[in-house]
């Protein structure tokens, strides 16, 4: 495979065009002080089921990045496309889970929040939705919880609801904004091993956002790293083999040392070819 441009992670599918295309986004926002440069030509590209994950250290600019995706943020750069068409707003082809799972209205059953996107966009009409929703609260589990309302909910089972509702949808890219990082440690791990299962059976297209390499590593099927503020892609690293029963194991440690080092530029944060190969990591220079 040729090497990629500058700042460039090529998708490995090349025969198929990209779900999802950033070409050289760069993103800013404005402070009462100054502009600041949150991401620089950033790009990457998306395939069909896949489960990417954009991982950084905090201020990296990796959750601007993933609302320019949903069409929140305009890139003062480059370009965003979702299946070829340049994204220029949100739109429910694009569905966002946010860490913060008071979103789900508290006056609104669990049936009823996840309904309510299908309704509010005349995607379906009502015994429709109603059964969409239904189907996606078994898929997590919460089948027996559709008369509930959310704060009769753990935080583990509002974060299943927001996923039901996204998945309801059926968006072309479901975008995840660090949907764990307030959960305790056995809830969030509950809930990766649940949204794996949940990807085993539908086989949706995941952009995820975390700044955990362990989660990263467990979530992610491809990975591109960020280095600190601001945002540059600093590699992208194929991480399929790994899962959460490698946990511990030796591959499972190197590698999540080896990206501690690429993302803060350790000392010999550069790959041997002892250790590593084209099809594992591909560096943007």
């Amino acid at each position: 495979m040729n090497a990629p441009l500058q700042g460039h992670t090529a998708s490995t599918s090349s025969h198929l065009r990209p779900v999802l295309q950033v070409e050289s986004v760069s993103l800013e926002y404005r402070t009462p002080q100054r502009v600041v440069r949150a991401t620089h030509e950033v790009s990457f590209e998306v395939d069909q089921a896949d489960r990417f994950v954009l991982l950084g250290p905090s201020g990296c600019g990796k959750s601007t990045l993933l609302k320019a995706v949903a069409g929140f943020i305009a890139p003062r750069d480059g370009v965003i496309r979702l299946d070829g068409v340049q994204v220029r707003e949100p739109g429910p082809d694009r569905i966002v889970v946010f860490q913060e799972f008071d979103q789900l209205p508290p006056w609104k059953t669990v049936r009823q929040n996840v309904m309510f996107p299908l309704l509010a966009s005349r995607t379906l009409k009502r015994r429709e939705a109603e059964e969409r929703a239904l189907h996606y609260l078994d898929k997590v589990g919460l089948a027996a919880f559709a008369d509930a309302y959310p704060h009769t909910l753990s935080g583990g089972m509002k974060a299943r609801v927001a996923i039901a509702r996204a998945l309801a949808m059926q968006p072309k890219i479901l975008l995840m904004d660090e949907p764990f990082a307030a959960l305790d440690a056995l809830t969030r791990r509950k809930m990766q091993e649940e949204l794996l299962q949940l990807w085993d059976e539908v086989r949706f297209t995941l952009l995820f956002v975390t700044h955990s390499i362990e989660e990263a590593l467990i979530v992610g099927n491809r990975i591109l790293l960020l280095s600190p503020h601001p945002g540059r892609v600093r590699a992208e690293i194929n991480s399929h083999q790994f899962d959460l029963h490698s946990l511990g194991g030796v591959a499972f440690q190197q590698t999540a040392q080896r990206i501690h080092r690429l993302l803060f530029d350790e000392p010999g944060s550069a790959p041997s070819t002892l250790d590593l190969d084209f099809q594992d990591i591909r560096i943007a220079y």
